[in-house]
């Protein structure tokens, strides 16, 4: 993957030196181009194109930012209400991930959505206990994490 993005900012540069433009527009055309012929030369490289995980990124960051904004609307709710009708719950969430610097995303990404925190990973690494400001039903709470954040970690990781 690496190998293909300095690839791909060499090609932009010789774009730009090779046609005297020297701008930002320049080396966005040189960028193009270079994108088109690593895609042109995909069956030469061992791994799969860099966009892909580019794209994975882009999609995770949306995400967040969809949950973000979710969360807050429900904590929002939950504080303007007259009563105080919530169910806190502790649960443990298994995880498939396995480096660190994985577990450490996922962790970020609960704590910094509204209502949840992370309070404690297990010492192997494969549960994180999880505070939730009000929750119903702790399985579906499990699968909406499951499939949204960790899914979403490792397409980013794993393409």
């Amino acid at each position: 993957m690496a190998f293909q993005m300095l690839l791909n900012f060499a090609l932009a540069f010789i774009w730009m030196f090779l046609s005297s433009n020297y701008t930002v527009s320049g080396f966005l055309i040189g960028f193009l181009l270079g994108v088109i012929v690593i895609v042109m030369m995909r069956r030469f490289f061992k791994q799969k194109l860099y966009l892909a995980r580019v794209w994975a990124v882009i999609k995770l960051t949306a995400l967040f930012f969809k949950e973000l904004w979710l969360a807050n609307i429900a904590v929002l709710k939950l504080a303007l209400s007259p009563k105080m009708d919530m169910e806190p719950a502790f649960f443990a969430l298994p995880t498939e991930l396995t480096e660190d610097w994985e577990i450490t995303l996922l962790s970020s990404l609960i704590t910094l959505t509204p209502g949840t925190v992370v309070v404690h990973v297990s010492d192997d690494a494969k549960t994180l206990y999880i505070h939730a400001i009000d929750i119903d039903d702790v399985d579906e709470a499990i699968n909406d994490i499951k499939n949204s954040f960790e899914k979403a970690i490792m397409e980013v990781t794993k393409s």
